[in-house]
């Protein structure tokens, strides 16, 4: 009970600092360069709001939080590999993925190098905000109370997900 309450709570703070971004008051992404092609980081706020859904939107480039137990893979148990819904890059395996009991998809460890981590200080508390490397998405967060061998617990907005199932030819 004490955990979905303070997942509640979490999900309207959310909410309503989202709005900001909602109204066009968009965070400033960091600006990197790639030699000869444009960095998926160095897209344009408007290029984001016609590529993805409201919601998706809200999630990713606005750092909101999805209701808990009501998002799209919380209660996935399907073997495949979860990308990025903004930019495709695979973030996750499902051989990774435990529940949690928080109501987000939570996976123990990340795939490659393709998630990246900062400091988070927004709602009262402080916390590792995880974000896609190519892209600069939100994904969630990351807690040092997962279980081994890691011991972290990715807790990832579905919105920022998309999964294809793995094929067992």
């Amino acid at each position: 009970m004490k955990k979905q309450l303070a997942a509640t709570m979490i999900v309207a703070l959310s909410v309503i600092m989202s709005q900001n971004c909602l109204a066009g008051e968009t965070k400033t992404m960091t600006q990197q360069k790639d030699d000869k092609k444009e960095s998926m980081k160095d897209k344009s706020e408007a290029y984001w709001k016609e590529k993805l859904s409201p919601d998706v939107y809200r999630v990713t480039r606005c750092s909101a939080t999805e209701p808990p137990f009501d998002n799209k893979y919380w209660n996935n148990h399907e073997d495949g590999k979860y990308y990025c819904s903004n930019c495709g890059e695979l973030l996750f395996d499902a051989k990774d993925k435990f529940d949690s009991g928080t109501g987000w998809p939570s996976f123990t460890q990340y795939q490659g190098q393709s998630v990246d981590s900062k400091k988070d200080y927004s709602h009262g508390t402080t916390r590792e905000e995880v974000i896609c490397k190519h892209c600069g998405a939100h994904l969630g967060h990351v807690f040092p109370d997962g279980p081994g061998p890691t011991h972290e617990r990715y807790c990832i907005n579905s919105a920022s997900l998309d999964f294809k199932k793995r094929d067992h030819k």
